[in-house]
């Protein structure tokens, strides 16, 4: 095995800062995994990184291999792993926790006080090799394309989102078409909600796969998905709002457009403090606002494995993929990605 590997350095602390270069193969310690990547997929969180924004300015610590969605084969193993093996076709959960924290010790590993992510805090997958911890390796069912089994990541905080309430049977909104929000419309038209609506305000690319996937209806406004909504739905409004977007307007249109005594649940993350009238819009309405945050380890992946094993979703997910590119050619898919005019962008190795 070759000493040296192809890999996607975040180099210079700046806009760009990113090569591809040649660097030192990594070593798996001995609760470690060396995986070959098959295919890697890029984030919202990549992004970030490679424009080098407020929030990646105070985070990472160049240089690093940033990256953190992906399939490959274990090729090596650590002395004291006992659960993976070489050959095993596998992803990972990038959130790296400690096992000792109250929230690890009592199933909310996701949220661990000492938590620390591959590809953020230390080196990640966009290489030909990476190395991770035995307990944050995933064994994929090898049935799964590896286009699939890489999008887990994102497609887990979707899976966490709809199953941290009760979608079936209940009228349906996402605010937000990026691949999360997506992913959540796929799931819940899926799982058999009555109704699913979305809400796009800038992008008609992505309002277009939301129809593909077969949202049964999406809204460039939401002043326009508010008569409509009530009107669908009787006037009661909707039972469940996925606020996706981050956009704190959004997130107060979404409050108007629940009914009284229904959910919202909140992936996006926000640039600011918000304005919420907590009386009017939470209080006297008795509703139920839950914050999400990464994938329940591994109760979501568990639930991934199930809806992956599904060729409905997998349609729905390969539509959600519009982009593939040969590792090489990493720029061209981060500015698919930066452009806004795709859903997951892929690259194979």
């Amino acid at each position: 095995m070759s000493e040296k590997m192809k890999a996607i350095v975040k180099v210079k602390a700046e806009k760009n800062g990113t090569e591809l270069m040649d660097v030192n193969m990594p070593k798996p310690d001995s609760h470690g995994v060396l995986i070959k990547i098959d295919v890697a997929s890029i984030c919202g969180t990549d992004v970030h990184i490679f424009n080098w924004d407020q929030w990646a300015e105070s985070r990472i610590k160049v240089p690093l291999i940033y990256g953190h969605e992906f399939a490959g084969h274990v090729v090596e193993v650590g002395e004291n792993v006992s659960s993976v093996g070489v050959g095993d076709y596998v992803s990972g959960e990038c959130h790296i926790y400690c096992g000792q924290c109250i929230q690890c010790r009592t199933g909310l590993s996701h949220i661990c006080q000492n938590m620390k992510v591959f590809g953020v805090d230390s080196d990640g997958i966009f290489a030909e090799y990476a190395s991770i911890p035995e307990s944050n390796v995933w064994k994929n069912n090898p049935e799964i394309s590896p286009e699939l089994c890489s999008i887990q990541d994102p497609l887990g905080n979707a899976v966490h989102s709809v199953f941290s309430t009760d979608v079936v049977g209940k009228d349906v909104v996402i605010l937000g078409l990026g691949p999360i929000g997506l992913m959540t419309a796929a799931i819940c038209e899926h799982t058999g909600s009555a109704q699913v609506f979305a809400v796009e305000r800038f992008n008609s690319y992505r309002t277009d796969l939301a129809k593909k996937i077969g949202v049964d209806a999406v809204f460039q406004s939401t002043e326009d998905a508010e008569e409509a909504i009530k009107t669908a739905t009787k006037g009661k409004g909707a039972d469940v709002v996925f606020e996706m977007s981050g956009s704190l307007d959004a997130m107060q249109a979404g409050l108007k457009l629940l009914k009284a005594g229904g959910t919202m649940i909140l992936l996006g993350v926000y640039s600011k403090p918000a304005l919420i009238d907590l009386s009017n819009d939470i209080v006297f309405k008795y509703i139920t606002l839950k914050g999400i945050f990464g994938r329940r380890i591994f109760d979501d992946w568990y639930k991934m494995r199930g809806l992956l094993g599904t060729p409905s979703i997998q349609k729905k997910l390969q539509t959600i993929i519009t982009h593939r590119y040969p590792f090489e050619q990493f720029f061209d898919g981060m500015e698919a990605m930066r452009s806004g005019k795709s859903g997951k962008v892929v690259l194979t190795l």
